[in-house]
């Protein structure tokens, strides 16, 4: 009777141990590997993404952050590119929209169809503006008006003469932003409410962070996802996208919610 005793409870834990065994999965890139499941911590063998729990990949998916792109005719690819991508790998939720649901090209070369339009569009944690004619959004009333009709939006992200649409829509009034070096100038002539700053990557003021142009979008970028969610996630993204060149920091940061403080 003893025996069986013990053999009852060895069976209850091992089917506890077994239950309470963590399931590692590949966060969605929608390869094959999505469906695939992993009983160690580490990376993905297709995609090289870092595996996480079941549980946290629930977890991120319910609370993970809605950013708006906003992409007008002529954009810049990189402008936009850059940050989806340190975005789409940092477990935000990327959409797209424009004025119209009409196909844009960008540069010429690339045909994007938006997800939304301005009439449609869901409700978005961050809005983001980019530079390639921006003037194309920031000089159509239309566009300025959905802006300034926004409403619970956390953070406002631009790259490039994106700033351009905030400059117009007020939210940069009495701040200081940059732009794309080609359009400094501009910026400082048409909005002289805005303190422009020259030679630096980005700007945070808090709630609106700016960035300089093309390329600088991605840096802007892996600095908003340190202030989100800690430095470590976006050294993180910054090695899987292989940009080595990556200065955390180097930018201006008018806010106390400094995420390299203690780096």
């Amino acid at each position: 009777m003893k025996e069986l005793w013990i053999l009852m409870v060895l069976i209850a834990f091992n089917a506890n141990a077994q239950q309470n065994k963590s399931v590692y999965v590949c966060p969605p890139c929608d390869s094959y590997c999505d469906d695939k499941t992993f009983e160690k911590h580490g990376t993905c063998d297709v995609c090289n993404m870092k595996l996480t729990t079941k549980t946290e990949l629930e977890r991120i998916k319910n609370s993970k952050m809605k950013i708006a792109f906003y992409l007008q005719p002529g954009v810049e690819v990189l402008d936009f590119a850059g940050p989806m991508e340190v975005f789409a790998y940092a477990g935000y939720e990327v959409f797209t929209l424009s004025e119209t649901k009409e196909p844009i090209l960008s540069q010429g070369i690339l045909k994007i169809i938006p997800d939304y339009s301005i009439k449609d569009a869901p409700q978005a944690d961050i809005l983001a503006f980019f530079g390639g004619n921006a003037s194309n959004a920031y000089q159509v009333d239309e566009v300025i008006d959905w802006v300034k009709a926004q409403e619970d939006v956390a953070y406002y992200f631009s790259v490039c003469t994106g700033a351009f649409v905030f400059a117009e829509a007020g939210l940069l009034d009495g701040k200081t932003a940059t732009t794309f070096h080609g359009a400094l100038s501009g910026l400082k002539k048409n909005y002289p409410k805005v303190k422009v700053k020259k030679n630096v990557r980005f700007v945070d003021n808090g709630k609106v962070i700016t960035t300089a142009g093309v390329s600088a979008g991605i840096d802007g970028a892996l600095h908003m996802v340190a202030k989100l969610q800690g430095l470590e996630k976006a050294k993180e993204v910054a090695f899987y996208m292989e940009y080595d060149k990556w200065e955390p920091g180097e930018g201006l940061i008018l806010t106390s919610d400094n995420p390299y403080n203690n780096k």
